[in-house]
C-alpha cells in the first residue's frame, strides 16, 4: 500500500511544482531547468558511479564487506533514474543521493533496520557447489601411478594416449 501511495503523491506532487514555477518562471524556463538537470545529473551520475565501481573493486580485492559499496552504487543507479525523469521533486531527491553523506546517512539507517543472514565469498559459495547445492567432498585427491620415460626412449604403451612424446 506505501508504495501505491507514492505512485499517485509523486506524479501529484510534479505537476503541482510544474504549474507553480512554470507560472513564476514561464515555459521555457521550466523546460530549460528540467533538460539542464538531466544533463548534468546524467554527467554526476557518471563521476560518482565510476568513483563507487572502484571502492567495489578495491572493497573485492581487500576481501572487506561489499555491502556499503554496494548500497552506494544502488543508491546512485537510483539517483540517476530519479535524475533522468522529468520534475522537479524527483531531480531534488535524485541530486540529494548524489551527496555522499546523505548516501551514508541512509546506508546507516538501513543498516539498523537490516539484518544479514549469511555472508559467503569464495569457491565454497553455493553456486560452486555440487548437485542440489551440496557441498563437494573435500577430498581431490587422485590415486595413480606415473612412470618418467626418457625422451630417446620409446614409449611401451602406444595405444593409450596419455603418453606423452
Amino acid at each position: 500500500m506505501p508504495l501505491f501511495l507514492l505512485f499517485i503523491a509523486i506524479p501529484l506532487i510534479e505537476i503541482t511544482l510544474f504549474i507553480q514555477l512554470g507560472g513564476l518562471i514561464g515555459l521555457g524556463w521550466t523546460l530549460f531547468i528540467v533538460v539542464a538537470t538531466a544533463i548534468l545529473g546524467a554527467a554526476m551520475v557518471r563521476s560518482q558511479g565510476a568513483m563507487a565501481m572502484e571502492r567495489l573493486r578495491r572493497s573485492m580485492a581487500d576481501l572487506d564487506d561489499p555491502s556499503e559499496p554496494l548500497a552506494h552504487g544502488a543508491m546512485i543507479l537510483f539517483s540517476g533514474a530519479l535524475l533522468l525523469t522529468p520534475g522537479f521533486f524527483t531531480d531534488a531527491v535524485g541530486f540529494a543521493l548524489l551527496v555522499p553523506r546523505i548516501r551514508q546517512a541512509l546506508f546507516g539507517w538501513a543498516r539498523k533496520r537490516l539484518r544479514v543472514q549469511s555472508f559467503q565469498m569464495g569457491p565454497d559459495s553455493a553456486a560452486d557447489r555440487g548437485p542440489g547445492n551440496r557441498r563437494p567432498p573435500r577430498d581431490r585427491v587422485v590415486d595413480a601411478e606415473f612412470e618418467d620415460i626418457p625422451p630417446d626412449q620409446p614409449p611401451r604403451d602406444e595405444g593409450s594416449g596419455w603418453t606423452r612424446h
